[in-house]
């Protein structure tokens, strides 16, 4: 895998949101997580969550940039529980078809890991290619999730 040093990463959170542009990240992910993603309207609440400096609550936005384009994009939020539930949830992260394979989406899962506290869950279709990258980066599948719909 080639590493591409031309793109930029930065990290938003509730103390540091300058500079965000919620609308473009909503944009990139729902455009580039394709059967995977939500609706815009749960990006966007994702990411004010992310944002939020509420008691329980925050996270950060990372985005990868080549030149002044979206690469790459990853929220990651704070569940407010330790030990039975982990600390933080990797809910979005994206990597534009042009930068698959080229370290992209890996420094951004490196980046959530590396400026957070505690562990990060996630969770991924069983078809998802990406899987493999979060099984050689360490993340492990203990359960089966089941969800009741309303």
């Amino acid at each position: 895998m080639a590493e591409n040093n031309s793109v930029r990463y930065d990290i938003y959170t509730p103390t540091n949101p300058q500079g965000l542009d919620k609308d473009e990240i909503i944009d990139f992910l729902f455009h580039q997580l394709d059967e995977y993603g939500d609706e815009r309207k749960d990006i966007a609440k994702c990411i004010d969550y992310a944002l939020s400096e509420a008691e329980g609550k925050g996270g950060s936005v990372m985005v990868a940039r080549e030149g002044d384009a979206v690469v790459g994009a990853l929220i990651l939020n704070n569940t407010g529980m330790s030990g039975f539930i982990p600390e933080n949830i990797l809910v979005y992260i994206a990597v534009h078809s042009s930068q698959r394979g080229k370290g992209v989406g890996k420094r951004l899962v490196q980046m959530a890991a590396d400026n957070t506290t505690g562990s990060i869950a996630l969770h991924v279709e069983p078809q998802n290619p990406a899987r493999h990258l979060y099984e050689k980066m360490g993340f492990t599948n203990k359960y089966l999730e089941y969800r009741l719909l309303r």
